[in-house]
């Protein structure tokens, strides 16, 4: 005898197969955090602290200067500092609290080729070592820790990490320490990066680690497409994060969230949740949209939407390994296009890359709960590789609505994975073709407030 649906159910059901008015004018309240162009009571110039904008003289101290006398206004409104059209040249520099770092519509910051110029740090505790080498790691051409009500935008100004010499200096092996973030704010609330475009950056661009209120909305992220790990946007350890209106173009995953490395991550225990990921394109040789592979403090409730990748190798993909420990779930992926694209999902439960050989082995990832939904692809080599891990299935993976032209005859290769469907062509695997409807909808997650709106 079959059970009657409840309203619950009905709702669910309508969540996972309409387009609903929750999808498109959805709005968590920190993707509206903060407006940039807020009016700060004090403003300077950098060419008040002797600042040359001509592409060669090295204005670390100008931009240091004029930070600490603005850090006397911090407590009297804040204020700005003000970049004039030109080519700034700088080594690293430190923002504060209640700033907004404006650049003007042709002004260009460059950071130094000179390794000197960007500081030796100590490494993130949820790492336990540089990303790339042992041991510390340089400092971000634009770093802030510790902060509150920080703003970096502007007229679509630019910001260059000039990061060929450090690709070079990786792909020769002549790195001492962990190369650097073009911008990294730690540990800080109240973060808005808009209106700028970001480019070559060393590694990866911008590096939200431990933070909590962010919103990166209208930025450009460019770097060439063989640049090594010039990832565009990476939410690490971090809450209530909002990416909307971004183009990113570059040699790695566009935005990846992560949350610590193995023990170093697990023992931190900090995760990633409530991030917002909106209106995005972009191109890629890895991944449009990644989790992971350091997701070891946890990564969940992850809403992303309306999203267009092109000539890119994967649209949608989750890494994790043994010895990562922590989960990924509630995970929500709606109305994603793909044109071009080699793999169109891709999990892989054995990633590897461990900081050292302190991790545990028998410390197992749980991937579960994960809905895809109203995805398209054109010209699409293999839709999807789900590799989960001998003895710890990913569960509860649901895709619903997905159309994808396939030209090869591997259209899906899945191990480790269970889960539902309902709609997907190509056909899934066997292990995700138990249809979603009517036995299966409240094991597929949705985010809370659609039910909540349905509700009204």
């Amino acid at each position: 005898m079959k059970t009657p649906l409840t309203l619950v159910d009905v709702l669910l059901l309508l969540a996972l197969f309409c387009i609903s008015p929750w999808v498109a004018g959805s709005s968590s309240s920190y993707c509206k955090l903060t407006n940039t162009g807020e009016i700060r009571p004090h403003s300077v110039s950098i060419t008040d602290f002797g600042a040359v904008g001509d592409g060669v003289t090295l204005n670390t101290k100008a931009f240091q200067n004029a930070i600490f006398y603005l850090n006397s206004f911090a407590d009297k409104g804040g204020a700005k500092l003000f970049v004039p059209a030109g080519r700034w040249l700088t080594g690293s520099f430190d923002l504060i609290s209640h700033l907004t770092l404006w650049l003007d519509k042709d002004a260009v910051i460059l950071g130094s080729t000179i390794s000197d110029d960007w500081p030796i740090i100590k490494p993130l505790p949820s790492y336990g070592r540089g990303r790339e080498l042992p041991g510390e790691r340089h400092r971000s051409l634009i770093y802030g820790c510790n902060l509150t009500n920080v703003v970096i935008t502007g007229e679509n100004g630019t910001i260059d990490g000039q990061g060929s010499i450090w690709w070079d200096w990786f792909h020769s092996k002549t790195l001492n320490y962990t190369r650097p973030h073009l911008v990294e704010i730690m540990n800080s609330t109240n973060v808005v990066i808009s209106n700028l475009t970001f480019k070559n950056s060393p590694f990866w661009t911008l590096h939200p680690v431990y933070c909590s209120k962010v919103l990166v909305q209208n930025v450009t992220i460019l770097a060439p497409s063989d640049s090594p790990n010039t990832d565009g946007i990476d939410p690490d350890s971090s809450s209530e994060v909002c990416i909307e209106d971004c183009y990113i173009s570059t040699g790695d995953d566009l935005i990846s969230i992560k949350s610590g490395w193995d023990e170093y991550g697990v023992e931190y225990a900090r995760p990633s949740t409530n991030i917002t990921i909106r209106r995005l394109t972009g191109q890629t040789t890895s991944a449009g949209i990644a989790i992971g592979s350091e997701m070891s403090g946890g990564v969940s409730e992850i809403l992303v939407e309306n999203i267009l990748f092109f000539n890119s190798n994967m649209g949608i993909r989750i890494k994790t390994s043994p010895g990562r420990g922590g989960y990924v779930r509630n995970v929500y992926i709606s109305n994603v296009s793909l044109i071009d694209v080699n793999v169109a999902i891709r999990f892989t439960g054995k990633y590897g890359e461990h900081p050292d050989s302190g991790y545990n082995p028998n410390a197992l990832p749980t991937v579960e709960r994960i809905t895809i939904k109203h995805v398209s692809g054109e010209n699409i080599k293999t839709a999807g590789v789900l590799e989960g891990i001998e003895g710890d299935d990913f569960h509860n993976i649901c895709l619903a609505n997905i159309t994808l032209n396939v030209s090869s005859m591997h259209q899906w290769n899945c191990s480790h994975v269970q889960g539902f469907s309902d709609f997907v062509s190509p056909k899934t695997c066997h292990s995700l073709r138990e249809r979603i409807f009517p036995q299966h909808i409240s094991d597929c997650y949705l985010p809370p407030n659609f039910i909540a709106q349905s509700l009204v």
